[in-house]
């Protein structure tokens, strides 16, 4: 018997706690200091490291690996798909960091053609797998006639064929759309807002510099009032981080936070394909958990608007248990792809639009570049080498493939997550009392 090598065993944050977690054995305890001496001097005498997958015979655990692996691709073959159709890639703002500002123009634009040729492609190509769709963009519901009707479109398209629709906009237009979406299975629309005004305004406003807060704020409005549900997105950075706590209290003043059609994110502003102009402000995963930590505690209000995951954490303490081993984080060819109005497809949104990304063509002629294809694949924590000997990789599954691959050069890289470190935040934050 040995220690398992899924163990991941750490001090809790401003704690004397340590905590022990098994990815592999669906296990997680905090334990204290004479139980952390046991395991670390391999006294194996308590029948619960045993019981508990802590402590393990090799040959037992690697059989225990292929058997959750082995399901975790069987699930994952059932799982929703979720498609993402880009029907433009142009936009009525400007923001300060926008990761798309360096796709070039395309000559062409969204048609009826391309909108049931992909329509024709997924109900063959998904066909029986459960699915859904996201309009994306550039900005998918701009005040332009002719565009509005082609969304008009895909939404009627999307009902008949029993298809939900949800949409990541900048909200500037929603309240000319609500009719259009009231006809459609609406998922929910996910909003950007960075702050509350004079902080959003600095950050997310109109080719030209007009303001955009107060028009987003009437769309939010206008989808809770029509029971259309809202995914409110805050991108952060180190130039609105201290602005949380009042865009908070807004949202609780508002009434949003007490509609169950209301969730939030925050979205890290983040390098993606090219360099940002400002990289003072950027966060990296762990530092933006450590401010979100040190803001939790000083406005406990935030955590009405938004309950931060800290890696698993968050999970462990609504559910009670651990998720199932995350064998792959990356979603792109397996439950996510990203069409575009062009006629290509890609991964994911990380990828869509970008130069050399495509993976083939939905019109005017289908073509699938099955070697990149498979490449996306079979990426997962087998084929990372880093990955295989890591203790943490059946939470972080090996990260995005994108970053990955502008990182390292290549797909079958690495791109780490801060586990340990964000666990020990998270199990601070949810579990001290």
């Amino acid at each position: 018997m040995q220690l398992s090598r899924y163990n991941i065993i750490s001090k809790v944050k401003d704690s004397n706690n340590w905590f022990i977690v098994n990815s592999l054995s669906g296990n997680a305890d905090l334990i204290d200091h004479e139980t952390l001496i046991q395991l670390q001097t391999n006294d194996f005498s308590n029948p619960e490291f045993s019981e508990k997958g802590y402590v393990t015979d090799p040959a037992r655990e690697k059989k225990l690996f292929r058997e959750k692996y082995l399901k975790f691709l069987d699930d994952r073959e059932k799982d929703e798909i979720q498609i993402f159709f880009v029907t433009n890639y142009s936009c009525n703002f400007s923001c300060s960091y926008c990761y798309q500002a360096g796709y070039e123009e395309q000559p062409m634009s969204l048609n009826r053609q391309t909108i049931d040729a992909f329509f024709s492609y997924i109900l063959n190509e998904f066909a029986g797998r459960r699915k859904y769709i996201t309009l994306f963009g550039g900005e998918p519901f701009l005040n332009a006639p002719k565009h509005k009707e082609h969304i008009a479109y895909i939404i009627e398209k999307a009902s008949l064929a029993g298809i939900e629709i949800a949409a990541v906009t900048n909200a500037y237009h929603l309240a000319d759309y609500i009719d259009i979406l009231k006809k459609g299975l609406i998922r929910e629309i996910q909003v950007t807002l960075d702050g509350t005004r004079e902080m959003h305004n600095r950050r997310r406003f109109l080719k030209g510099g007009a303001p955009t807060f107060d028009r987003i704020v009437e769309g939010i409005d206008h989808l809770l009032a029509n029971r259309i549900p809202v995914n409110l997105r805050m991108v952060v950075d180190r130039e609105n981080i201290g602005n949380l706590p009042d865009l908070a209290q807004f949202a609780i003043d508002k009434g949003w936070t007490a509609s169950p059609l209301f969730k939030t994110q925050l979205g890290r502003n983040y390098e993606l394909h090219e360099c940002q102009s400002n990289q003072q402000r950027l966060y990296s995963r762990l530092e933006l958990y450590q401010d979100l930590y040190e803001l939790l505690k000083r406005f406990p209000h935030i955590g009405e608007f938004h309950k931060p995951a800290f890696s698993i954490s968050k999970f462990l303490f609504e559910q009670g248990e651990l998720p199932a081993p995350l064998f792959d984080a990356c979603t792109g060819t397996k439950t996510e792809w990203a069409f575009d109005f062009t006629g290509n497809f890609y991964a994911c949104t990380a990828t869509v639009g970008k130069q050399g990304e495509s993976l083939g063509t939905f019109y005017p002629e289908i073509k699938k570049y099955t070697g990149a294809i498979e490449e996306w694949q079979n990426r997962d924590v087998l084929s990372i080498p880093k990955c295989r000997s890591c203790e943490l990789s059946l939470i972080c599954g090996g990260g995005c493939a994108s970053m990955a691959k502008n990182y390292n050069g290549t797909l079958n890289s690495h791109d780490c997550r801060p586990i340990t470190e964000l666990l020990e935040l998270g199990i601070a934050h949810y579990f001290n009392e």
